[in-house]
């Protein structure tokens, strides 16, 4: 129970990774804040967390809208207590040819999976230098890192989610938070899913390298590197970003 007293909040909860996180860190005594822009996954995935004993609740909210943020966080606040864990997992994807990406998909990338960590980690950061302490882990990705064809907007809206979060790890430490990012690879997820290429084996034409490990990540495997950084284990790492891929961004 090493995470008895504190209050994580984490975004993009309603399912797949942020699920898996805020299952694991409520299984390991974390009153948890589900935020997700939709409020019935949200909701039952709070209600089966509080099932199972474990203190949680659901806060609706679109992540790319900061003044939605800033009333969740508040609110969250005021059941449980300023977060000390941030992990910040909302995103959405969009895939295509640059020459044919049109803008709103382009902005809705931006303003999800990068506006929303710029977001939550204000809102969240402001409360917790005011008590010099706390963790904030971004969930980005590897694509962030290496050039993916037909990804141009989903890899660099995470890119700038990697950056920000970083810089801000700077910001933050002479008041003793910590900021790192957790960059999966492919994992089991509807995001995934919703891809047609085969993720183990790559598609070469479109210069994709398989996955030396031969299998996808299940979100359990996100998780628990997520888990890993916001534990006091994890006490003298900042700035860092972990690949959770299986060897794919070789």
């Amino acid at each position: 129970m090493e995470f008895r007293g504190s209050h994580a909040l984490v975004t993009g909860a309603g399912r797949g990774i942020g699920e898996a996180v805020a299952s694991q860190l409520a299984g390991l005594g974390a009153a948890v804040t589900v935020v997700d822009v939709d409020a019935g996954p949200a909701g039952r995935v709070a209600a089966r967390l509080r099932d199972a004993g474990h203190l949680a609740t659901a806060r609706p909210a679109d992540v790319s809208d900061a003044a939605a943020v800033e009333r969740a966080v508040a609110e969250a606040e005021a059941e449980f207590g300023p977060p000390g864990i941030l992990v910040n997992v909302a995103g959405v994807l969009a895939l295509g040819p640059v020459l044919e990406f049109g803008d709103a998909d382009w902005q809705r990338l931006f303003a999800v999976n990068a506006d929303g960590v710029f977001h939550t980690s204000r809102a969240v950061a402001r409360r917790m230098v005011a008590r010099g302490d706390g963790v904030i882990i971004t969930v980005g990705s590897n694509a962030a890192g290496v050039p993916r064809a037909h990804m141009a907007g989903y890899a660099a809206s995470k890119a700038a989610a990697t950056m920000f979060t970083k810089c801000l790890g700077l910001e933050l430490a002479p008041h003793g938070i910590r900021c790192n990012v957790v960059a999966p690879g492919s994992t089991d997820t509807a995001m995934q899913r919703a891809m047609t290429a085969d993720p183990i084996k790559g598609a070469p034409e479109m210069y994709r390298l398989g996955i030396p490990l031969g299998r996808i990540a299940d979100p359990a495997d996100v998780a628990d590197a997520v888990v890993f950084l916001a534990s006091d284990r994890a006490r003298h790492i900042t700035l860092h970003d972990l690949y959770v891929d299986g060897g794919a961004s070789l």
